[in-house]
This record gives structure tokens, C-alpha cells and sequence, in this order.
């Protein structure tokens, strides 16, 4: 990679040290060990969380509480301005929690994912309590964001315009190209297309409200 990526954790706890605190710090130390420029955040609901658009990376990690994700964090995404700030981000989840992988992938993660979509996420990960003192289990979550977001790259260099959506594109005031063009190409490779037409801009622009 020829720039620095930049990589941002924001996570909630509801005790300080414990198991997410730690998660946060070993997949934090990991990404820095790998390159990357890491921030965390604790999330509060009400904060200003524009400051992510800075960041290539986001990953969103919180316990699970009584069947649900903690509360800051669900209450950044739907009653703040978190959800509108990930716009086009690409992101990465993780859960601490102690049920099985499978059940809580079905109950927990939906929980956040309803809140992401149209955003790419590069991977997804249930960590027990057991598992964070498990480096290879941290290094293997790391491995696949980092390898999403490179795929995911090389994938973005790939997609073909046709004459017809260049056209549309061009249509459109000088000052919109730059940001059309990145949101069409973000929702394309969002959505599995390799090819961006002019149906695909319509659909792409009516889906942000663009």
C-alpha cells in the first residue's frame, strides 16, 4: 500500500479493563503491527462522529448485554450521527459475548447490520471472553479486514463505465463529478456490479438521496 492506511475503533464498555477494552487494545496493537494508523473512540450516543470520514476503516465493537448490544453504540447509530457519518465507509464488526458463534451471529449482529446498510463490510467477528486471550483468533480478524479492504480495492479499479452513464456523469455541474462518481462506484462495488451504467447511477443516487 503506498499510503498509510487509517483505521478507527469505536466500541462501547460498560466496565473499564474488562474483556472489550481488551479486544479493542490487542486488535488495535495488531492493525499498528500491520502497518496501520489506529484511533480508538469510546462511543457516547450523542457525540459528533463526523470526525470518521477521515478514516479508511471503521470498526464497531461492543459486548452483548441481557440479548442486547450495548447501549451507546446502538444509540450512536440510530439516535445520533453515526449511521449517517459511515456513509460509503468501509467497516468491520466484532462482538463480545459468551453465546456460540452461530446463535449470536443470528441475534446479536442484525442488531448493528440494520443500521450499515448499502456500507461494505469487510468482515464480522463473535469473540468469547476465552477467545481474546487467543492471538491467532485476533490475527486471523485483522488478516481478513485487512484482505477485504485490499480486495475490495483492486475490485473498485475493475469496474467499467459505460459511454451512456460517463454521459450522465458529465451532465451533472463540475463541482458534483468527484462526489457522484464515489458514490456510484462505492455502491456498485457495495452490490457486487462490475459494470456501471446509467440505470445503475439512477438507482445508486435515489438509494443516498443524491
Amino acid at each position: 500500500m503506498s499510503e498509510t492506511l487509517k483505521a478507527v475503533i469505536l466500541y462501547d464498555s460498560m466496565s473499564k479493563g474488562g474483556s472489550t477494552e481488551s479486544a479493542i487494545n490487542s486488535i488495535g496493537m495488531k492493525l499498528a503491527e500491520e502497518g496501520v494508523y489506529v484511533e480508538k473512540a469510546k462511543c457516547k450516543a450523542n457525540a459528533d462522529y463526523s470526525f470518521v470520514r477521515d478514516f479508511d476503516i471503521v470498526l464497531l465493537g461492543a459486548p452483548v448485554y441481557y440479548f442486547v448490544v450495548a447501549s451507546q453504540l446502538l444509540g450512536a447509530l440510530v439516535q445520533g450521527n453515526l449511521k449517517k457519518n459511515l456513509k460509503r465507509k468501509k467497516i468491520a464488526l466484532f462482538l463480545i459475548c459468551g453465546t456460540p458463534g452461530t446463535m449470536a451471529a443470528v441475534l446479536y449482529l442484525p442488531q448493528l447490520k440494520v443500521n450499515l446498510v448499502g456500507n461494505r463490510i469487510l468482515a464480522e467477528k463473535i469473540f468469547s471472553p476465552a477467545m481474546l486471550s487467543n492471538e491467532d483468533a485476533i490475527d486471523d480478524f485483522v488478516y481478513d479486514v485487512l484482505e477485504e479492504y485490499e480486495r475490495a480495492m483492486r475490485s473498485r479499479t475493475k469496474l467499467q463505465w459505460t459511454d451512456e452513464a460517463l454521459d450522465m456523469l458529465q451532465g451533472l455541474p463540475p463541482f458534483m463529478h468527484g462526489g457522484i462518481k464515489a458514490l456510484v462506484e462505492d455502491y456498485a462495488e457495495a452490490h457486487g456490479y462490475n459494470t456501471i451504467t446509467a440505470e445503475l447511477m439512477d438507482i445508486a443516487r435515489s438509494d443516498q438521496g443524491k
